[in-house]
């Protein structure tokens, strides 16, 4: 019977994803005291308005699923703050943090104590991987376009910053996929080639989106808010007809398909029942004519109105090209994940004894409400979480 597991490699990622946590912090408030600093007003008023917005809406999820989970302490910090307290942690921004906090401290009493409550650690981390997932698509993408357009209009593009932000997007998202990971059997591990194939063509993808965004709003600031409004409406539409179920909440269920709906303005986030590889046809083809027609725009820009800073047609030309085939190449490594790299869960994988559950062993994948042995944040939650990497729960 499979339950879960935390390998010392998943213990590595998620000491550094709280290292890159606080790494973010500063380097938010670095950039946003050098635009100020350099008179940028625009820059700044744009880049504050992300980072309030993504820091408002991560905090609303955090209360959310506190609130969905009537409140119950998992943890001896939990004990230590009521409910009162806890919505005041969260009207200062500060709710992220105190997951961080007590997701830190149950690693330090696993490690140090050997303690059993696994099962707390793992959901903890998925709770925190899934916030920094939020906040990734909702402040580090939009922020990362923002920094590329001021450096593609000044003629100051650096490569090398470019690459490690769409890296950083990139390894959130890996680092999402192996804390999901942590609920699948035993026997489906994941190896650590997988996840570099599966690192690259969300770089790839990721990349190439954000580039075609960059180059296009650089040329066109005026358009790129409009671009986006009508493409986030037909998104949202699309979420809405998927009939997600994630929340357990009216309120709550609509600001996740509003969510997903950013989400996917940047990369693909699966949310529907059954098989998804029609819809992940239709998204990526949808997603590679609005980038060609980006680069097509740009490069057009480019040669009838240059900026100070010359740019020859065939450099312009190239540049849109080389965007494209980037998407394209991310495509071509993510059919190579599917077909060789990613487990293909079945019910006979899923089925098991409910008998043969140890003490201390965690939960079982089940399709009817996860077994568990305490009481754990949000398991029915975690099955449509499943399908974002394509497993197909079936019932049993």
């Amino acid at each position: 019977m499979g339950v879960f597991k935390y390998s010392p490699v998943d213990f590595l990622f998620t000491c550094l994803g709280l290292v890159f946590l606080l790494l973010d912090i500063v380097l938010d408030v670095w950039a946003v005291v050098t635009l100020y600093q350099e008179k940028a007003y625009v820059s700044f008023s744009v880049l504050l308005l992300f980072l309030v917005g993504s820091s408002f809406l991560v905090q609303a999820f955090s209360w959310l699923w506190y609130s969905y989970e009537d409140f119950r302490k998992y943890t001896k910090v939990d004990k230590y703050v009521n409910e009162g307290q806890l919505k005041i942690l969260h009207l200062l921004q500060l709710g992220i943090y105190f997951r961080l906090c007590k997701l830190a401290l149950t690693l330090e009493v696993l490690v140090f104590s050997k303690s059993s409550r696994l099962h707390v650690a793992v959901f903890l981390s998925h709770d925190l991987s899934m916030l920094r997932l939020i906040e990734t698509f909702s402040e580090s993408a939009p922020q990362l376009v923002l920094m590329l357009t001021i450096m593609l209009q000044r003629g100051e593009l650096d490569h090398w910053a470019g690459a490690v932000c769409s890296s950083s997007i990139a390894c959130s998202v890996t680092m999402y996929h192996r804390s999901l990971r942590s609920f699948l059997p035993d026997k489906q591990k994941q190896l650590i080639g997988s996840s570099i194939i599966y690192f690259l063509w969300n770089l790839l993808l990721v990349a190439s989106r954000i580039a075609a965004l960059a180059l296009f709003a650089s040329a066109l600031p005026c358009f790129i808010v409009t671009h986006f409004v009508c493409s986030w409406v037909v998104l949202f539409f699309f979420v809405w007809r998927s009939k997600t179920n994630f929340m357990d909440g009216p309120c709550g269920e609509w600001l996740y398909r509003a969510t997903v709906g950013l989400i996917w303005y940047f990369d693909w986030f699966n949310v529907g029942e059954g098989r998804t590889r029609f819809r992940t046809l239709i998204y990526h083809g949808y997603m590679l004519i609005d980038i060609s027609l980006l680069c097509g725009l740009w490069c057009w820009k480019m040669i009838t109105e240059p900026p100070y800073f010359e740019i020859p047609p065939p450099c312009a030309i190239i540049t849109a090209v080389c965007v494209c085939a980037f998407y394209v190449l991310g495509l071509v490594f993510k059919m190579i994940y599917y077909k060789f790299c990613h487990p293909n869960l079945v019910k006979a994988d899923l089925e098991g004894d409910d008998s043969e559950i140890a003490p201390g062993a965690a939960v079982t994948l089940k399709y009817t409400y996860l077994q568990c042995l305490a009481p754990c944040p949000r398991i029915p939650a975690v099955t449509e979480f499943l399908h974002y990497f394509g497993f197909q729960l079936k019932p049993v």
